[in-house]
């Protein structure tokens, strides 16, 4: 009998409490595809193919992690849910009582509806889960241009073990918290549940300007802190910083009841348009009630938010540092005396790389670097520079498809490798102010012309900004001038070989080292490809990516779900109040108006707030993800819009049909 009523209760409650089914069932979703990453055939392949560096695992690891706080935040949103689903039922409850029923057969009852609605949402969860999870896959894939010959579905057992075991634990703590909730109901306050208002005192409007102004007060100081001391210093004050800035929300909202209704009602004309005096009496009663969790969710957008924008930031950034920092497929570097440019080829020859039949072009390179002494250091900054010769500059941008540069047998130019506005030192400076260049007995004035913003060959480390002199400087270097030689050997693979020659070209790698140590004493020496700084980069790239869409996806959810649950919730409560409505004579289009209008207040109002923090937070980790690059703010805002707008409002969409269909009881 007891299994019979549940499933009952549950398909008849299923249309009033669909957003909350849909929440459980996208948070089992979310759950499994980053919970089965480690069985997926795309992270066996990226494993495989990163010689130098396994983010796989370190993905993982993170995941496992993050997955930890993800489950406690779906928790207490389930719990909260759970909530506004018992206190719409207390009057079914206590008829439940009423009619005989012990207060332990209720709550198997109630055990009973739980474990059917969370098994439903386990099993098409995890249904979603499994092609949301081949779709990741194949995204990842893509990002890391692996070719995929056979594409296979993979389930992981061990992702649906650790969904299940986190979700078996969240709904057994719904189970216990409905026990607990009616063990401590009496009949009457079931069966009176409806009549009973959630309501809080009214301050008066001079208490609520003071909350206010201290409330904007304390975040104009978190703001203030925040921009002047950055994002990465945690100590004292910035724990003080964030407790100013939660108060301040906290404030603001609760300031909200006591002069909101009253600024309105100033305005009659406004006041007494439509149905404004019923809703702006309706919605200053739920401020007043829900002023906690209405700051609660704008601290959640703001994560969501900050969280979205920053990852998706350093996606961009890094994507764009990666493309700069490779303009051609190979580069091998050494530091060394006793060489030559050309015995650079010679040795990877002698290795098993001939880079005449390996390479469909190439360019070997020195560059020495100088000591600076006295004057010339201070005018500089800077003990040592580097210098190139035009010609082998110009060999170097052959390989990009780019023409010569040309200059005048008495200036100077410069190549930086980054643009003009990143990362200014002092020897960009020194060029862009037009200062002079001694070396030896001879000056050059800077070329105003010639800044070279591109990387010259690939490297991993940040570029090393370069003097680049006419030919006959080089030539009249004597031997004293220089403290360390540079040797670089570029190219550029054959098309169609290019995952031939890399492995032939790490293959030698250790040769390479044998040869190099028995031709010179000391040396300092590295390869760096393409491929693998783009694996090196798409590591960082996704890492960053996955964990900030999980969690910025999961904390859009929970806060949306947390503001439709209590619009269906207070769009139930008030069903009396729009029959009055209906009786005396409100046309339908008014209501439905009514209730769009308060949800849109609802859903947009933390929003609101949640945005002007995000900026802030946003400007403050900007500051920081700059320093990787050059930032792409357009991008990231762009993305994060369009995942507000496709959360957040279907939630909204939904929320209003669902409460639409409740005032009209049907």
């Amino acid at each position: 009998m007891f299994c019979k009523l549940a499933v009952r209760n549950v398909r008849r409650s299923m249309r009033d409490y669909t957003l909350y089914f849909l929440t459980l069932m996208f948070g089992v979703c979310v759950f499994y595809v980053f919970n089965s990453l480690e069985s997926q055939w795309v992270m066996e392949a990226l494993a495989v193919n990163n010689r130098n560096v396994n983010y796989t695992g370190a993905i993982l690891r993170l995941v496992n992690v993050i997955s930890v706080f993800v489950a406690v935040v779906l928790a207490c949103l389930i719990l909260y849910a759970n909530h506004f689903m018992l206190r719409r039922r207390k009057k079914e409850l206590g008829t439940y009582l009423l009619l005989g029923m012990t207060q332990g057969k209720v709550s198997r009852i109630l055990f009973l509806e739980t474990l059917c609605i969370g098994l439903l949402a386990l099993a098409v969860g995890l249904v979603m889960g499994f092609f949301a999870a081949q779709l990741l896959s194949a995204f990842t894939a893509s990002l890391f241009q692996v070719v995929v010959e056979e594409f296979t579905f993979v389930f992981s057992w061990k992702g649906v073990g650790k969904t299940v075991l986190y979700f078996a634990v969240i709904f057994l703590l719904v189970m216990l918290f409905n026990a607990v909730t009616i063990s401590r109901k009496k009949l009457l306050d079931l069966l009176q549940a409806r009549r009973h208002n959630q309501r809080l005192h009214l301050r008066s409007v001079t208490a609520s300007a003071v909350m206010l102004a201290v409330g904007v007060a304390l975040l104009i100081a978190a703001y203030t802190m925040l921009l002047r001391r950055g994002l990465l210093r945690v100590d004292e004050l910035f724990w003080l910083m964030l407790a100013m800035g939660a108060a301040g929300t906290l404030l603001f909202f609760r300031s909200l009841s006591g002069f909101l209704l009253k600024l309105c009602k100033s305005n009659q004309s406004l006041y007494y348009r439509g149905l404004n005096c019923f809703i702006l009496r309706q919605f200053n009663s739920a401020i007043n009630t829900n002023y906690l969790s209405m700051t609660v969710v704008c601290l959640l957008l703001l994560l969501a938010i900050g969280v979205t924008a920053c990852s998706v930031g350093v996606n961009y950034t890094v994507e764009n540092k990666s493309d700069r920092q490779t303009p051609v497929d190979m580069t091998v570097f050494v530091e060394a005396d006793g060489l030559t440019a050309g015995d650079l080829a010679d040795l990877l020859r002698e290795a098993g790389f001939d880079p005449e039949t390996c390479l469909e072009e190439y360019t070997a390179v020195r560059r020495p670097v100088l000591r600076l002494e006295g004057e010339d250091r201070e005018v500089w900054e800077t003990m040592f520079i580097h210098i190139m010769s035009l010609s082998d500059f110009n060999s170097l941008r052959v390989l990009r498809g780019e023409g010569p540069m040309t200059l005048a047998s008495d200036r100077y130019g410069l190549a930086v490798g980054t643009e003009p506005e990143e990362n200014m030192d002092p020897q960009k400076d020194g060029w862009a102010e037009g200062k002079p260049l001694r070396i030896g007995d001879e000056t050059y004035q800077a070329d105003p012309e010639f800044c070279y913003t591109k990387a010259l060959y690939t490297s991993s480390s940040s570029i090393d900004t370069t003097f680049i002199l006419p030919d006959q400087v080089m030539e009249a270097l004597r031997p004293e001038d220089v403290v360390i030689l540079d040797f670089f050997l570029a190219g550029n693979y054959p098309k169609g070989a290019e995952e031939e020659m890399e492995t032939l070209l790490w293959a030698c790698y250790p040769d390479f080292c044998d040869g190099l140590a028995q031709r010179v004493g000391g040396f300092s020496m590295n390869f760096s490809t393409k491929q693998v700084e783009y694996l090196d980069t798409m590591g960082t790239k996704l890492l960053v990516l996955f964990i900030g869409l999980y969690l910025g996806v999961i904390f859009m959810v929970t806060s949306a779900a947390v503001l439709a649950l209590q619009q269906l919730s207070q769009a139930a409560d008030n069903l009396p109040r729009y029959q009055v409505l209906s009786r005396l004579g409100v046309e339908e289009r008014m209501r439905d108006r009514s209730v769009y209008t308060q949800i849109f207040l609802a859903f947009f109002l933390p929003l609101s707030l949640a945005v002007v923090h995000s900026v802030v937070g946003i400007t403050a980790a900007n500051e920081v993800i700059v320093q990787l690059g050059k930032l792409d703010t357009v991008s990231s805002t762009v993305t994060t819009a369009v995942i507000i707008l496709l959360v957040y409002g279907a939630y909204f969409a939904a929320t209003c049909a669902g409460a639409r269909r409740m005032v009209r009881g049907q």
